[in-house]
């Protein structure tokens, strides 16, 4: 018995007043329904919280405890509690003078990342012995109050698979992956480590980058992976045969740090990925919103989860910069997950809940939250912008306002955004109730 429903719709996107792409575009399926859990309401739009969701709305910050209990060497927490890396400052193309300061204050410079396609470059710099690390930031701004300083963020995935609520479900059979046809569009995904054996994967274009080219599949990034390009005999993602460039940040720990996710952006605009789903979240940075910017000013459309951390929640990033397209989840029935933040980061909504992906080692599991939903929204506005230009991107950008599903209050909210996408290609959400 198929895991997952094959479905398969053909969308049309306007790229402005330029001749409309045309892409096919395939979205996973809906497998049963999970049985019914305890509800209450939401204090926000009305909707009903369920165990569940209210569980996953405490995922990362469980993450983050854990982060703090098993890497307490080398992870602490900023001032709002974000987790960095411990005695680590980054610096964005910090001047010879400035790097002379610190390094007669007792800095020592770790590593500099040449960001040669953000036209940018990176330092990392360690404090001295017995300076902390929040001290050692207000000191590094003191010496270079016109440099861009800051911690060395560590960033979490967006969203889980079921299995940590329940046991994981046992691997399918390794069979094997039709052929893979020649690329046909190119997108990037900077997560964990993905599980390229996989059946799902097995034959896909890939494109590694990070973690000195060691392979450390882990269970968001395959996930992520097998619903953007995954194709097998039962399953297939939303762009199978699409060019996937994949950077682990990660490499095995428990978050992705600052200055990997530089380098991972600096690979995607080397390489002129067009758009790259970033299902991670965390702190707002200096650092982080001078690659944001880099990136967008070069045509790269970066689509991100806006996070599951609640209603109620301050924004996440780097999907609450204006210049991110930040990405919901919603259920079978056009509803928002109750545990998907809320507000201006809101671009658009696409289903999140009741997907199955693939898991690490063979088998299937099912996947709930904001990072499941932005595949379905980076896939299509790929599908029309085959390299990075700043004026495709906004067209690709206004063709997909254009199509999408106005839900909620009338016209842009803070819940849906601009509204759902992809609804046309899925059986379960074109077949909901009238909202």
């Amino acid at each position: 018995m198929n895991r997952l429903l094959k479905i398969v719709g053909i969308l049309s996107i306007a790229a402005g007043a330029a001749a409309g792409a045309i892409a096919q575009i395939n979205v996973p399926g809906l497998p049963p329904p999970l049985p019914t859990l305890p509800q209450v309401a939401d204090p926000v739009t009305g909707t009903l919280r369920t165990a569940q969701s209210t569980a996953l709305a405490e995922v990362r910050k469980l993450r983050v405890r854990e982060l703090l209990r098993t890497e307490r060497a080398t992870v602490e927490t900023d001032p709002d509690g974000q987790p960095i890396i411990r005695r680590q400052i980054g610096s964005l193309s910090p001047s010879p003078a400035a790097l002379d300061r610190a390094r007669a204050e007792g800095f020592t410079v770790l590593r500099t990342e040449s960001l040669d396609g953000l036209g940018l470059s990176l330092v990392v710099l360690q404090a001295p012995e017995r300076m902390s690390t929040r001290r050692a930031l207000k000191r590094l701004r003191e010496l270079d109050p016109e440099g861009s300083y800051d911690f060395n963020h560590l960033y979490l995935g967006a969203g889980v698979g079921l299995e940590a609520l329940q046991p994981a479900p046992p691997p399918v059979p390794q069979t094997a992956a039709p052929p893979a046809s020649a690329p046909i569009a190119r997108i990037g995904l900077v997560d964990s480590g993905i599980d390229s054996d996989h059946p799902v994967l097995a034959g896909a274009h890939i494109e590694r980058h990070g973690c000195d080219g060691v392979s450390m599949p882990a269970v968001h990034g395959t996930a992520v992976a097998s619903l953007l390009i995954g194709r097998a005999e039962g399953f297939q993602g939303v762009m199978p045969g699409a060019a996937l460039y994949a950077a682990d940040i990660f490499c095995g720990h428990g978050g992705g740090s600052m200055s990997l996710l530089a380098v991972a952006l600096d690979w995607m605009a080397r390489e002129r990925v067009p758009v790259v789903n970033i299902s991670l979240v965390g702190a707002k940075s200096l650092l982080l919103t001078g690659l944001v910017r880099a990136m967008t000013a070069r045509g790269h459309l970066l689509v991100a989860a806006v996070g599951n951390d609640g209603p109620t929640a301050p924004p996440l990033f780097p999907a609450a910069y204006p210049d991110v397209v930040g990405v919901t989840g919603v259920d079978g029935k056009r509803r928002v997950l109750p545990e998907a933040c809320r507000g201006e980061q809101v671009d658009f909504a696409a289903v999140g809940a009741g997907l199955e992906a693939a898991a690490v080692g063979g088998g299937f599991g099912e996947v709930r939250g904001t990072s499941y939903a932005t595949p379905i929204v980076a896939a299509l506005l790929a599908a029309s912008l085959s390299a990075p230009d700043p004026a495709m991107a906004q067209s690709a950008l206004a063709a997909l306002e254009s199509v999408a599903v106005d839900l909620g209050n009338e016209g842009v909210d803070p819940t849906y955004g601009k509204g759902l996408v992809g609804a046309d290609l899925h059986p379960g959400l074109a077949a909901a109730v009238t909202p």
